[in-house]
């Protein structure tokens, strides 16, 4: 009786994440899960949600945007729940590289393909077009991805021709703890954004396969000419430990207060964080956020 109880208990969120993503809409055409943040944005983007997604909730704090109702959550990035994975019934699952050694495991479920962007010494941008086009391929939207790489496209033209005159170099970063920070350069999203505006992004350091190089904030001082831009989300306990911080107050963007803070973007994101992160950053430079974005506003999404 005890057993029967327990089981019922366990099994019962399963079977309501089953029959809720079962019945939705979204599940027209392939039903895709993904493993990878970039690649379920993208779809989302091209209204194709996954029907399954890893780690939902931080996905919304680092994304900036929360998934459809219609996907269900299968647990760790690393270690997702292969059970729930396997009653979703998926004709595909997508992978990035970084999340190569679950394939074997994830193959028994459905075939598995591996998704790449961010390749050394190739242009970003062309790479987040093609990866649009593959994802629009493998979910039958198709016309959806060839919108979405042309409205960018023309959002990202009209955003350029509304930055300041003049600007200062950007520095772009990410809060590792209240000492180090992310700095992004060559090869990363955010520097692809930054050339595609016609704005400089100051960091020229080697960076990692990511784009962004490890720093302490001793390293920033010496960039006198730079506008710091922060991306959140902060870590816990930073944003309050930089407030008492000298080396923090040394850093000269700091000192004339002129200090970008943006909201969440994946930093290792596709097309549509890369839009996400342009018109924030053209509203902050611009300091006219509604007048700049409704100038440069690209439609409806695609269909």
């Amino acid at each position: 009786m005890i057993y029967r109880y327990y089981h019922a208990f366990i099994t019962l969120p399963l079977t309501l994440a089953l029959v809720i993503a079962l019945a939705s809409p979204a599940f027209a055409g392939p039903r895709i899960a993904s493993l990878d943040w970039t690649l379920a944005e993208t779809l989302i983007a091209l209204d194709a949600p996954p029907i399954a997604l890893a780690q939902t909730d931080d996905y919304a704090s680092w994304v900036g945007q929360s998934t459809p109702m219609s996907v269900t959550d299968i647990g760790l990035r690393t270690q997702p729940n292969l059970e729930l994975l396997a009653n979703l019934a998926p004709d595909r699952i997508l992978i990035s590289p970084m999340f190569a050694n679950l394939a074997p495991r994830l193959s028994t479920i459905a075939p598995v393909e591996t998704l790449s962007i961010y390749t050394p010494d190739k242009p970003v941008w062309p790479e987040l077009e093609a990866l649009t086009r593959k994802l629009g391929e493998l979910s039958d939207h198709e016309k959806a991805a060839e919108r979405l790489v042309a409205s960018s496209r023309a959002e990202i033209d009209c955003l350029a021709s509304r930055q300041p005159a003049a600007p200062r170099p950007l520095m772009i970063v990410q809060f590792m703890d209240a000492r180090h920070v992310r700095v992004f350069g060559a090869n990363s999203l955010f520097d692809a954004v930054i050339n595609q505006l016609g704005l400089t992004n100051i960091w020229k350091e080697p960076t990692n396969a990511w784009g962004f190089s490890l720093a302490g904030l001793e390293r920033l001082i010496s960039l006198e000419q730079a506008r710091l831009v922060i991306i959140e989300p902060y870590p816990a306990g930073v944003a309050e430990a930089l407030k008492t911080s000298g080396l923090w107050q040394s850093i000269p963007s700091v000192t004339r207060d002129d200090v970008i803070t943006l909201p969440p973007t994946w930093s290792f994101g596709g097309l549509p964080s890369a839009m996400r992160f342009a018109k924030t950053l053209t509203a902050a430079l611009s300091d006219a956020q509604s007048q700049t974005l409704g100038a440069c506003a690209n439609g409806k999404p695609p269909e």
